[in-house]
């Protein structure tokens, strides 16, 4: 059990079995909190950058870089400062309308031109939105320093921030764009090959791509609204699982789910770990670990000629 305060393997068996309410225990729910929101959120982003991927057949989305948990957060200050947004369910509500119309904006923009949409095209457009993103939540905040306190760690993504309420409401919601990832798991694979293969293959093309994207969509969304906007975690994890599950969805997707959890739940204990007393929020961790792995997939002949 890493962080600033030691915990005993006696202090864990005492605070899971509810037996007393000394600081001990109340440090081990706390972070059992914590893991169980790194885990949720890392496993509905991985598996959010792993169905964007497959529906753009672009190697360099992830709902950080096209801008999605951007506009989720964006639309989560929006609420907040001018509706007086205070519920969980409101942050995802207001998360998945805000990411659907960044989603939106982002691929409209990548499509203008002769080439249409293609990887640097959707990197560049996202890179831009999302930071007119940011810089639409900072100017909406800055005036507002109750509101601006609370969510600065927030904004950078962290799960400091988990309760059991936060959970029981996240959790059904995550699980409903799971069940439509994994319902369409065959799309994504046809998809793959190609639209005029997938048609072949009895796919209903648009359909199919429509339901895919607003799987991903409420999980980033839903992700957004209980740890704040993590970057990389869709874009590592997908590649990383690719490498070693194959490109096959029916794999790939529960590999991606699996390792997107301990990616976000290691990154957040290495935040803890290295930074005592203080903590670096797991959103500047993956951007640290991401970054560079970014870069390289950029610098890559493949996506060079897209």
């Amino acid at each position: 059990m890493a962080g600033i305060a030691d915990v005993s393997l006696d202090n864990l068996r005492t605070a899971l079995s509810g037996q007393s309410e000394t600081v001990a225990d109340a440090t081990v729910e706390k972070r059992i909190l914590r893991t169980l929101l790194g885990a949720l959120v890392g496993a509905a982003l991985a598996l959010s950058g792993t169905a964007m991927q497959a529906v753009t057949r672009n190697p360099i989305a992830d709902p950080g870089i096209l801008g999605v948990t951007g506009g989720a957060a964006l639309a989560v200050v929006t609420g907040i400062a001018f509706f007086g947004l205070s519920s969980q369910l409101g942050y995802i509500a207001f998360a998945t309308i805000g990411a659907s119309l960044a989603a939106i904006f982002v691929y409209s923009i990548s499509s203008l031109g002769r080439t249409g949409p293609t990887p640097i095209k959707l990197a560049l457009a996202g890179a831009a939105s999302s930071a007119a993103f940011v810089s639409l939540s900072t100017a909406i905040l800055l005036p507002r320093t109750d509101l601006m306190r609370n969510f600065e760690f927030w904004r950078v993504g962290g799960v400091g921030g988990a309760t059991w309420h936060g959970l029981a409401i996240g959790a059904p919601v995550i699980l409903i764009g799971v069940v439509m990832l994994f319902t369409l798991v065959r799309g994504m694979n046809a998809l793959a090959l190609g639209d005029e293969l997938a048609v072949g293959l009895g796919e209903h093309v648009g359909r199919t791509r429509l339901g895919i994207a607003a799987g991903a969509v409420i999980l980033a969304a839903a992700a957004t609204a209980l740890a704040g906007p993590i970057g990389f975690v869709g874009l590592v994890v997908p590649h990383l699982c690719r490498m070693i599950s194959g490109p096959d969805h029916r794999w790939l997707l529960p590999f991606a789910a699996v390792s997107g959890a301990n990616l976000l739940v290691l990154a957040d204990i290495i935040g803890r770990v290295i930074a005592q007393p203080q903590e670096i929020e797991v959103g500047i961790v993956t951007a640290i670990i991401g970054a560079p792995f970014f870069i390289w997939i950029v610098r890559r002949q493949k996506v060079r000629g897209l």
